[in-house]
Protein backbone atom coordinates (compact mmCIF):
# COMPACT_ATOMS: atom_id res chain seq x y z
CA UNK A 1 0.00 0.00 0.00
CA UNK A 2 1.20 3.73 -1.06
CA UNK A 3 1.43 6.02 1.85
CA UNK A 4 1.18 9.44 1.59
CA UNK A 5 3.84 11.19 3.55
CA UNK A 6 2.90 15.06 2.53
CA UNK A 7 1.51 17.44 0.19
CA UNK A 8 2.06 19.22 -2.13
CA UNK A 9 1.65 23.61 -2.33
CA UNK A 10 1.94 25.80 -5.14
CA UNK A 11 5.10 28.19 -4.41
CA UNK A 12 6.38 30.79 -6.96
CA UNK A 13 10.39 30.85 -7.13
CA UNK A 14 12.00 33.23 -9.75
CA UNK A 15 8.73 33.90 -11.57
CA UNK A 16 7.92 30.47 -12.00
CA UNK A 17 5.05 28.12 -10.39
CA UNK A 18 6.80 24.79 -8.75
CA UNK A 19 4.86 22.13 -6.80
CA UNK A 20 7.00 22.42 -3.62
CA UNK A 21 6.42 19.53 -0.85
CA UNK A 22 5.37 19.85 2.52
CA UNK A 23 5.98 16.80 4.59
CA UNK A 24 3.68 15.19 7.15
CA UNK A 25 4.72 15.14 10.77
CA UNK A 26 6.84 12.22 12.18
CA UNK A 27 6.76 9.46 12.27
CA UNK A 28 5.30 7.67 9.20
CA UNK A 29 1.18 7.12 9.71
CA UNK A 30 -1.48 5.39 7.39
CA UNK A 31 -0.08 2.71 7.81
CA UNK A 32 2.19 3.04 10.85
CA UNK A 33 5.83 2.01 10.06
CA UNK A 34 6.21 -1.61 11.26
CA UNK A 35 9.59 -1.58 13.61
CA UNK A 36 9.53 -5.50 13.87
CA UNK A 37 10.28 -5.66 10.29
CA UNK A 38 13.45 -4.16 10.80
CA UNK A 39 14.09 -5.93 14.16
CA UNK A 40 17.44 -8.15 11.95
CA UNK A 41 18.47 -5.70 10.46
CA UNK A 42 18.67 -2.95 13.78
CA UNK A 43 20.22 -5.63 15.69
CA UNK A 44 23.42 -6.39 13.42
CA UNK A 45 23.24 -2.36 13.37
CA UNK A 46 23.23 -1.70 17.16
CA UNK A 47 26.20 -5.11 17.21
CA UNK A 48 28.33 -3.58 15.24
CA UNK A 49 28.03 0.00 17.00
CA UNK A 50 28.54 -1.93 20.40
CA UNK A 51 31.63 -4.03 18.75
CA UNK A 52 33.08 -0.57 17.43
CA UNK A 53 33.09 0.70 20.79
CA UNK A 54 34.87 -2.55 22.26
CA UNK A 55 37.63 -1.82 20.25
CA UNK A 56 38.64 1.04 21.32
CA UNK A 57 40.75 -0.34 24.44
CA UNK A 58 43.66 -1.37 21.83
CA UNK A 59 45.09 1.73 21.75
CA UNK A 60 46.55 3.83 24.46
CA UNK A 61 45.03 6.93 23.36
CA UNK A 62 41.40 6.83 22.25
CA UNK A 63 42.37 10.61 20.70
CA UNK A 64 44.05 8.89 18.03
CA UNK A 65 41.23 7.36 17.09
CA UNK A 66 38.95 10.33 17.19
CA UNK A 67 41.53 12.51 15.37
CA UNK A 68 41.22 10.81 12.10
CA UNK A 69 37.80 9.02 12.19
CA UNK A 70 36.56 13.04 12.60
CA UNK A 71 38.46 13.81 9.49
CA UNK A 72 37.37 10.98 7.03
CA UNK A 73 33.69 11.86 8.84
CA UNK A 74 34.50 15.85 7.16
CA UNK A 75 36.43 14.68 4.76
CA UNK A 76 33.53 12.26 2.94
CA UNK A 77 30.47 14.37 4.11
CA UNK A 78 31.96 17.22 2.02
CA UNK A 79 33.15 15.00 -0.95
CA UNK A 80 29.68 14.38 -1.57
CA UNK A 81 28.94 17.41 -2.28
CA UNK A 82 31.85 17.89 -4.16
CA UNK A 83 34.94 19.47 -2.27
CA UNK A 84 37.82 17.61 -4.27
CA UNK A 85 40.02 18.07 -0.96
CA UNK A 86 41.81 14.72 0.17
CA UNK A 87 42.87 13.35 3.45
CA UNK A 88 46.26 14.26 3.21
CA UNK A 89 45.47 18.01 1.75
CA UNK A 90 44.06 18.11 5.49
CA UNK A 91 46.86 16.61 7.09
CA UNK A 92 49.31 19.21 5.44
CA UNK A 93 46.97 21.83 6.52
CA UNK A 94 47.45 21.30 9.71
CA UNK A 95 50.83 20.85 9.34
CA UNK A 96 51.33 24.53 8.11
CA UNK A 97 52.37 23.24 5.01
CA UNK A 98 50.96 24.58 1.41
CA UNK A 99 48.25 22.81 -0.16
CA UNK A 100 46.91 23.91 -3.67
CA UNK A 101 42.87 23.57 -2.90
CA UNK A 102 42.43 25.98 -0.28
CA UNK A 103 38.81 26.80 -0.61
CA UNK A 104 38.06 22.63 -0.64
CA UNK A 105 40.24 22.30 2.40
CA UNK A 106 38.85 25.26 4.38
CA UNK A 107 35.13 23.90 3.76
CA UNK A 108 36.40 20.36 5.37
CA UNK A 109 38.04 22.33 8.24
CA UNK A 110 34.53 24.21 8.79
CA UNK A 111 32.63 21.05 9.25
CA UNK A 112 34.99 20.17 11.62
CA UNK A 113 34.72 23.01 13.72
CA UNK A 114 30.73 22.36 13.06
CA UNK A 115 31.40 18.63 14.60
CA UNK A 116 33.24 20.15 17.47
CA UNK A 117 30.85 22.55 18.46
CA UNK A 118 27.61 20.39 18.53
CA UNK A 119 29.96 17.77 20.49
CA UNK A 120 30.63 20.64 22.67
CA UNK A 121 27.39 21.95 23.66
CA UNK A 122 25.81 18.45 23.70
CA UNK A 123 28.19 17.13 26.00
CA UNK A 124 27.77 20.87 28.45
CA UNK A 125 25.35 20.02 30.87
CA UNK A 126 24.71 23.80 30.35
CA UNK A 127 25.04 23.65 26.60
CA UNK A 128 22.02 23.16 24.13
CA UNK A 129 20.32 19.77 23.28
CA UNK A 130 19.75 18.90 20.11
CA UNK A 131 17.77 21.95 18.65
CA UNK A 132 16.73 24.11 15.89
CA UNK A 133 19.20 26.62 17.17
CA UNK A 134 22.05 24.00 17.93
CA UNK A 135 21.80 23.17 13.85
CA UNK A 136 21.93 26.96 12.96
CA UNK A 137 25.26 27.65 15.17
CA UNK A 138 26.58 24.74 13.05
CA UNK A 139 25.74 25.89 9.96
CA UNK A 140 27.13 29.51 10.50
CA UNK A 141 30.40 28.05 11.57
CA UNK A 142 29.79 24.99 8.23
CA UNK A 143 29.48 28.33 5.55
CA UNK A 144 32.24 30.99 7.23
CA UNK A 145 34.26 31.88 4.74
CA UNK A 146 34.35 32.46 1.06
CA UNK A 147 32.41 30.06 -0.17
CA UNK A 148 28.88 30.57 1.93
CA UNK A 149 29.04 34.14 2.08
CA UNK A 150 25.98 35.11 0.65
CA UNK A 151 24.35 31.69 1.84
CA UNK A 152 22.47 33.18 4.95
CA UNK A 153 25.18 31.48 7.49
CA UNK A 154 23.05 30.31 10.52
CA UNK A 155 19.68 31.49 9.03
CA UNK A 156 17.16 29.01 8.04
CA UNK A 157 16.42 30.53 4.37
CA UNK A 158 14.32 32.96 3.56
CA UNK A 159 13.45 31.92 -0.23
CA UNK A 160 12.52 29.00 -2.27
CA UNK A 161 15.20 26.77 -3.02
CA UNK A 162 15.16 23.49 -5.10
CA UNK A 163 17.40 20.25 -5.80
CA UNK A 164 18.64 19.05 -9.12
CA UNK A 165 17.38 20.76 -12.46
CA UNK A 166 18.68 24.31 -14.09
CA UNK A 167 15.81 26.15 -12.78
CA UNK A 168 12.64 25.37 -10.40
CA UNK A 169 10.19 24.46 -13.17
CA UNK A 170 12.40 21.30 -14.12
CA UNK A 171 13.91 20.87 -10.36
CA UNK A 172 14.11 17.49 -9.47
CA UNK A 173 12.99 18.26 -6.09
CA UNK A 174 11.13 20.84 -4.60
CA UNK A 175 11.37 21.35 -0.95
CA UNK A 176 8.60 23.26 1.19
CA UNK A 177 8.58 27.07 1.05
CA UNK A 178 10.32 29.14 3.16
CA UNK A 179 7.25 30.32 5.74
CA UNK A 180 6.66 26.02 6.32
CA UNK A 181 10.32 25.47 7.14
CA UNK A 182 10.55 27.02 11.17
CA UNK A 183 7.30 24.76 11.64
CA UNK A 184 8.35 21.96 9.98
CA UNK A 185 11.55 21.90 12.13
CA UNK A 186 9.81 22.49 15.30
CA UNK A 187 7.56 18.94 14.22
CA UNK A 188 11.45 17.83 13.73
CA UNK A 189 12.45 18.86 17.02
CA UNK A 190 8.98 17.72 19.10
CA UNK A 191 10.04 14.13 17.27
CA UNK A 192 13.53 13.94 18.31
CA UNK A 193 12.58 14.33 22.38
CA UNK A 194 9.25 12.46 22.21
CA UNK A 195 10.02 9.55 24.86
CA UNK A 196 6.87 7.88 24.59
CA UNK A 197 8.26 6.31 20.98
CA UNK A 198 8.39 2.72 20.62
CA UNK A 199 10.39 3.19 17.78
CA UNK A 200 14.18 1.92 18.15
CA UNK A 201 16.76 4.90 18.00
CA UNK A 202 18.77 3.97 14.81
CA UNK A 203 15.50 3.76 12.99
CA UNK A 204 14.37 7.38 14.56
CA UNK A 205 17.77 8.53 13.46
CA UNK A 206 16.76 7.94 10.03
CA UNK A 207 13.86 9.20 9.86
CA UNK A 208 15.26 12.34 11.42
CA UNK A 209 17.88 12.38 8.54
CA UNK A 210 15.68 11.76 5.78
CA UNK A 211 12.77 14.39 7.43
CA UNK A 212 15.67 16.99 7.60
CA UNK A 213 16.47 16.48 3.48
CA UNK A 214 13.50 16.65 2.95
CA UNK A 215 12.93 20.24 4.81
CA UNK A 216 16.36 21.37 3.69
CA UNK A 217 15.80 23.94 6.01
CA UNK A 218 19.00 26.22 4.22
CA UNK A 219 19.98 27.88 1.28
CA UNK A 220 23.60 26.31 1.14
CA UNK A 221 24.97 22.90 3.42
CA UNK A 222 21.66 20.76 4.39
CA UNK A 223 23.66 17.14 3.37
CA UNK A 224 26.76 18.17 5.62
CA UNK A 225 24.39 19.49 8.10
CA UNK A 226 21.84 16.65 7.79
CA UNK A 227 24.63 13.67 8.13
CA UNK A 228 26.25 15.85 11.00
CA UNK A 229 23.06 15.28 12.56
CA UNK A 230 23.34 11.82 12.13
CA UNK A 231 26.45 11.09 14.08
CA UNK A 232 24.80 14.00 17.11
CA UNK A 233 21.83 11.48 17.23
CA UNK A 234 24.14 8.30 17.86
CA UNK A 235 25.46 10.11 20.64
CA UNK A 236 22.52 11.74 21.83
CA UNK A 237 20.59 7.97 22.43
CA UNK A 238 23.45 6.04 23.50
CA UNK A 239 24.44 3.99 20.61
CA UNK A 240 27.67 5.47 20.40
CA UNK A 241 30.04 7.21 22.77
CA UNK A 242 32.37 8.60 20.77
CA UNK A 243 31.97 9.82 16.95
CA UNK A 244 34.07 6.75 15.37
CA UNK A 245 32.10 5.55 12.68
CA UNK A 246 32.47 7.69 9.21
CA UNK A 247 28.44 6.71 7.58
CA UNK A 248 29.25 9.59 4.74
CA UNK A 249 31.71 6.91 3.26
CA UNK A 250 28.94 4.17 2.70
CA UNK A 251 27.03 6.95 1.67
CA UNK A 252 29.24 8.51 -1.15
CA UNK A 253 29.88 4.90 -2.19
CA UNK A 254 25.96 4.01 -2.32
CA UNK A 255 25.21 7.83 -3.31
CA UNK A 256 22.73 7.01 -5.93
CA UNK A 257 20.66 4.85 -4.47
CA UNK A 258 20.84 7.33 -1.38
CA UNK A 259 19.47 10.19 -2.97
CA UNK A 260 16.53 7.62 -4.94
CA UNK A 261 15.70 6.20 -1.84
CA UNK A 262 14.97 9.64 0.09
CA UNK A 263 12.98 10.71 -3.16
CA UNK A 264 10.95 7.40 -3.26
CA UNK A 265 9.92 8.24 0.58
CA UNK A 266 8.35 11.66 -0.81
CA UNK A 267 7.05 9.95 -3.96
CA UNK A 268 5.82 7.12 -2.46
CA UNK A 269 6.20 7.02 0.80
CA UNK A 270 8.33 4.42 0.79
CA UNK A 271 9.77 4.73 4.75
CA UNK A 272 10.59 1.15 5.12
CA UNK A 273 13.29 0.88 1.65
CA UNK A 274 14.91 4.00 3.74
CA UNK A 275 14.88 2.80 6.89
CA UNK A 276 16.35 -0.57 5.70
CA UNK A 277 19.27 0.76 3.57
CA UNK A 278 19.86 3.40 6.48
CA UNK A 279 20.51 0.48 9.18
CA UNK A 280 22.69 -1.67 6.39
CA UNK A 281 24.86 1.28 5.90
CA UNK A 282 25.13 1.66 9.74
CA UNK A 283 26.25 -1.79 9.86
CA UNK A 284 28.76 -1.64 7.08
CA UNK A 285 30.03 1.23 8.11
CA UNK A 286 30.64 0.17 11.90
CA UNK A 287 32.37 -2.65 10.94
CA UNK A 288 34.65 -1.23 8.59
CA UNK A 289 35.48 1.51 11.85
CA UNK A 290 36.26 -1.14 13.13
CA UNK A 291 38.66 -2.97 10.74
CA UNK A 292 40.35 -0.22 10.65
CA UNK A 293 41.20 0.51 14.20
CA UNK A 294 42.51 -2.78 14.26
CA UNK A 295 44.83 -1.83 11.11
CA UNK A 296 45.69 0.91 12.91
CA UNK A 297 46.36 -0.57 16.23
CA UNK A 298 48.48 -2.95 14.77
CA UNK A 299 50.82 -0.59 12.91
CA UNK A 300 51.49 1.40 15.87
CA UNK A 301 51.90 -1.67 17.99
CA UNK A 302 54.46 -2.69 14.99
CA UNK A 303 56.12 0.63 14.96
CA UNK A 304 56.51 1.40 18.77
CA UNK A 305 58.49 -2.23 19.33
CA UNK A 306 60.80 -1.46 16.42
CA UNK A 307 60.99 2.17 18.14
CA UNK A 308 61.87 0.65 21.52
CA UNK A 309 64.67 -1.82 20.47
CA UNK A 310 66.42 1.02 18.47
CA UNK A 311 69.56 1.42 20.41
CA UNK A 312 69.95 5.05 19.16
CA UNK A 313 66.46 6.18 20.34
CA UNK A 314 66.10 8.71 22.87
CA UNK A 315 63.35 9.85 25.57
CA UNK A 316 62.00 12.69 22.86
CA UNK A 317 61.84 10.12 19.81
CA UNK A 318 59.41 7.88 21.87
CA UNK A 319 57.36 11.22 22.73
CA UNK A 320 57.62 12.54 19.05
CA UNK A 321 56.27 9.21 18.35
CA UNK A 322 53.23 9.01 20.32
CA UNK A 323 52.08 12.30 18.60
CA UNK A 324 52.49 10.66 15.22
CA UNK A 325 48.70 9.98 14.85
CA UNK A 326 47.28 12.60 15.64
CA UNK A 327 50.18 14.53 13.30
CA UNK A 328 50.77 12.48 10.67
CA UNK A 329 52.51 14.97 8.46
CA UNK A 330 55.02 17.45 9.83
CA UNK A 331 57.87 19.97 10.01
CA UNK A 332 61.01 20.29 12.36
CA UNK A 333 59.73 23.63 14.01
CA UNK A 334 56.30 21.64 13.93
CA UNK A 335 57.98 19.26 16.32
CA UNK A 336 60.46 21.53 18.25
CA UNK A 337 56.60 23.38 19.25
CA UNK A 338 54.90 20.42 20.21
CA UNK A 339 57.81 18.89 22.38
CA UNK A 340 58.68 22.19 23.42
CA UNK A 341 62.12 21.39 23.10
CA UNK A 342 65.32 23.06 20.75
CA UNK A 343 65.32 22.60 17.31
CA UNK A 344 68.60 19.98 18.44
CA UNK A 345 66.87 17.70 20.26
CA UNK A 346 63.66 17.64 17.43
CA UNK A 347 66.06 17.01 14.56
CA UNK A 348 67.63 14.72 16.69
CA UNK A 349 64.37 12.77 17.01
CA UNK A 350 63.07 12.89 13.57
CA UNK A 351 66.14 11.42 12.40
CA UNK A 352 65.53 8.22 14.80
CA UNK A 353 62.13 7.80 13.31
CA UNK A 354 63.09 7.90 10.17
CA UNK A 355 66.69 5.93 10.31
CA UNK A 356 64.15 2.95 11.47
CA UNK A 357 61.67 3.49 8.38
CA UNK A 358 58.55 4.80 10.88
CA UNK A 359 58.65 8.40 9.43
CA UNK A 360 59.99 9.64 5.42
CA UNK A 361 61.08 12.67 4.32
CA UNK A 362 59.09 14.09 1.42
CA UNK A 363 61.14 17.38 -0.08
CA UNK A 364 64.67 16.05 -0.49
CA UNK A 365 65.84 19.06 0.35
CA UNK A 366 68.48 19.88 2.84
CA UNK A 367 66.37 22.77 4.43
CA UNK A 368 62.45 23.53 5.29
CA UNK A 369 61.73 19.39 5.20
CA UNK A 370 58.56 18.04 5.97
CA UNK A 371 58.27 14.30 6.92
CA UNK A 372 55.14 11.19 6.56
CA UNK A 373 54.07 8.53 8.82
CA UNK A 374 52.87 7.33 5.05
CA UNK A 375 51.87 3.64 6.28
CA UNK A 376 49.55 5.51 8.53
CA UNK A 377 47.87 7.73 6.00
CA UNK A 378 47.81 4.84 3.49
CA UNK A 379 45.79 2.74 5.88
CA UNK A 380 43.19 5.69 6.53
CA UNK A 381 42.74 6.25 2.94
CA UNK A 382 42.19 3.01 1.84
Amino acid sequence: MMRITGNHVVSTTMGEPVQAFVPNPLPPADPVLDANSFNELNRLAELALARLSGVTGLVPSVDWLLYSAIRKEALLTSQIEGTQATLTDLFDEEAGLAVSNTDDVEEVSNYLRAFRLVQDKLRDPAGLPISVRLLCEAHRLLLDGARGAGKQPGELRRSQNWIGGTRPGNAVFVPPPAEKVAGLLANLERFIHDERTELPPLVRVALVHAQFETIHPFLDGNGRIGRLLIAALLEHWGLLSEPLMYLSGYLKQHQTAYCRLLSSVRSEGDWEAWVAFFLEGVAVAASDAERGIVAVASLIATDRRRLLQAPKATPASYRLFELLPMMPRFTIEKVRQRLETSFPTATAAVRILEDQGIVTELTGQKKNRSYSYQPYIDLLTQ
